[in-house]
C-alpha cells in the first residue's frame, strides 16, 4: 500500500513537470466557466432562494439614508399617501407609502434638500436656504401626522427598532447642503433639535466652509482646500449634538479632513464606488478604506449615472450643462428644466438600460474594501433622473436581499447591508454625544 501511494505521488509530480501551464487567458476561462456553474441554477433552486430571500427582508431592518420626494411634496403638492402622481397626474415619483409597505421598508430619512439657488435669496425674496429647509421639515411633519397609521417620527436607533417592531415605518431628516445652516452653529442646533439626524456638509456647490467635488474644478468658484477652521467646528458640533456627518458630495480634500477632525463615525449617505464608475460623486477605495477604519459607513446610491462606467462621463456633462443653464436663467427653474429636458434629448447615449448587476456590484465592491461593517443603502429614489432595470422605484428593495444572497452573502451580513450597520453607527454618534456632553471624552 505504501509503495502505491509513493507511486502515485511520483507520477503526479511528472505529469505536473511535463504538462505545459494554463495561460491566463486559459486559467481566466475556467475560472468564468466554474463562476457560471455555480451561479446556475435550477427554476425550483431559484423559487428556494426568492421565498428565502423574501422572508429575510421582512425580517431585517430595511433602512434607506436619503430619499427626495420632499422635493415634489413642497414643490408639487405630492402626497405620501398618493399612487406616485400629484394632484393633477403630471409628476411620477418612486416613492408613496403603499410601494414603501411593499419594499418592507422600516426607516426613510427624508431629504431636506435645499438648493444652491436658495443661498443668496433674501427674506423679501421668499426666503433663503435655512427658510427653504424649515419648510421642507415642516411639511415632513405634517405627512406623518397626516398618515400616522404608516409613520412615526423618529430621533434615534432605539427609536427605529421600537417602530419597526410596531409595524410602522421610522420617519427620519438629513439636510442635504451644509448652506442651509446660513453659516450658524445655532441655526445647526436648532436643525437638530427639530429632528434632523444627518447633514451634508455640501452639495455640489461649495460653501463657505467646505468645499464640494461639483465644483472643484471650476475655477471661478472660491475654494478652501478641504473644510476651513469654521467647517472643523460644524463637524464637531455635530459629535456633541449628536447629529451623523455626511460626506456624500464633498471634495476628496474635504472627506480626508473630516476624517482627521471628527470624534464619531461619518456616513456617506448616497454614495458609491469611483471604481467602477469614475465619477467624482463616488468614493475612491482610498476613502472607503479610510472610512471603514472610522467605523463609519457608506450607503450605496442608486442612480445609473452614477453606478453605470458608461454613463458616468454623460452624467459630469449633463450636470455641467444644468450649471451653464441655471447661470443663464437666473431665478426661472422652469426655463433650466425646459432646456435641460431638450439638452437630453439631442444628447442621449444609446448605451440601453443599466442591469441591475451594475448596483449589486458597488454592494459588492465596497463590502470587499470598506468591510461588510461598512455599508448600506442610500437610494437616493425621487432625486435621479434614472434607475437600473429592476429597481425602479421603493417597492423593488427586496431584490438587494435576493440578489446578495445569489452573490453568496451570509443571511446576517444581509442584514448588516440592509439597515443594522446604519444603527450601529447611529448607537455609536449617540454615544460619542453623551461623552461629549458629560465631559467625559
Amino acid at each position: 500500500m505504501r509503495l502505491k501511494v509513493t507511486l502515485s505521488i511520483v507520477l503526479c509530480l511528472a505529469a505536473a513537470l511535463v504538462l505545459p501551464a494554463l495561460s491566463a487567458a486559459d486559467d481566466a476561462a475556467v475560472k468564468k466557466n466554474m463562476l457560471q456553474k455555480s451561479n446556475s441554477t435550477s427554476p425550483n433552486d431559484d423559487a428556494a432562494l426568492r421565498a428565502r430571500a423574501e422572508k429575510l427582508h421582512r425580517e431585517a431592518i430595511v433602512i434607506d439614508t436619503h430619499n427626495d420626494v420632499t422635493t415634489p411634496m413642497l414643490d408639487n403638492g405630492f402626497n405620501l399617501g398618493m399612487d406616485g402622481t400629484d394632484p393633477n397626474g403630471k409628476i411620477k415619483t418612486h416613492t408613496d407609502i403603499k410601494r414603501m409597505k411593499a419594499g418592507s421598508l422600516d426607516a426613510e430619512f427624508f431629504a431636506i434638500y435645499v438648493d444652491k439657488a436658495f443661498v443668496n435669496k433674501k427674506p423679501i425674496e421668499g426666503g433663503g436656504a435655512a427658510r427653504r429647509a424649515l419648510d421642507m421639515i415642516a411639511l415632513v411633519n405634517e405627512q406623518v401626522n397626516e398618515h400616522s397609521d404608516a409613520f412615526e417620527r423618529a430621533n434615534t436607533a432605539d427609536d427605529i427598532r421600537r417602530i419597526s417592531r410596531k409595524g410602522k415605518i421610522a420617519a427620519l431628516m438629513g439636510i442635504e447642503g451644509g448652506h442651509a445652516i446660513e453659516d450658524s452653529l445655532y441655526t445647526l442646533r436648532m436643525f437638530y433639535a427639530l429632528g434632523v439626524r444627518y447633514m451634508t456638509l455640501t452639495h455640489t456647490n461649495t460653501n463657505d466652509w467646505a468645499d464640494s467635488e461639483g465644483d472643484i474644478n471650476n475655477p471661478k468658484v472660491k475654494h478652501h482646500n478641504g473644510l476651513t477652521d469654521f467647517g472643523k467646528l460644524v463637524v464637531l458640533e455635530m459629535n456633541r449634538l449628536g447629529m451623523m456627518v455626511d460626506i456624500s458630495h464633498v471634495s476628496d480634500k474635504t472627506f480626508f479632513d473630516v476624517i482627521e477632525t471628527t470624534r464619531a463615525p461619518v456616513i456617506a449617505s448616497h454614495s458609491s464606488c469611483r471604481h467602477i464608475a469614475p465619477h467624482t460623486r463616488n468614493m475612491t477605495d482610498e476613502m472607503l478604506r479610510a472610512l471603514g477604519k472610522n467605523g463609519g459607513v457608506v450607503m450605496i446610491n442608486f442612480y445609473d449615472g452614477f453606478i453605470d462606467g458608461r454613463k458616468s462621463e454623460y452624467a459630469l456633462k449633463s450636470r455641467a450643462m444644468e450649471y451653464q443653464l441655471r447661470e443663464q436663467y437666473l431665478n426661472d427653474a422652469k426655463r433650466v428644466e425646459e432646456e435641460m429636458k431638450k439638452w437630453r434629448e439631442a444628447n442621449a447615449i444609446n448605451v440601453g438600460k443599466t442591469p441591475l448587476s451594475a448596483l449589486i456590484d458597488h454592494f459588492d465592491h465596497a463590502i470587499k474594501v470598506a468591510g461588510i461593517d461598512h455599508v448600506g443603502i442610500g437610494s437616493d429614489f425621487d432625486g435621479v433622473p434614472g434607475l437600473p432595470e429592476g429597481m425602479e422605484d421603493i417597492s423593488k428593495l427586496p431584490s438587494i436581499t435576493y440578489e446578495l444572497l445569489k452573490r453568496g452573502y451570509s443571511e446576517g451580513d444581509v442584514k448588516k447591508v440592509l439597515g443594522e450597520n446604519l444603527l450601529r453607527v447611529m448607537s455609536q454618534v449617540e454615544k460619542v454625544s453623551r461623552e461629549l456632553q458629560s465631559g467625559k471624552k
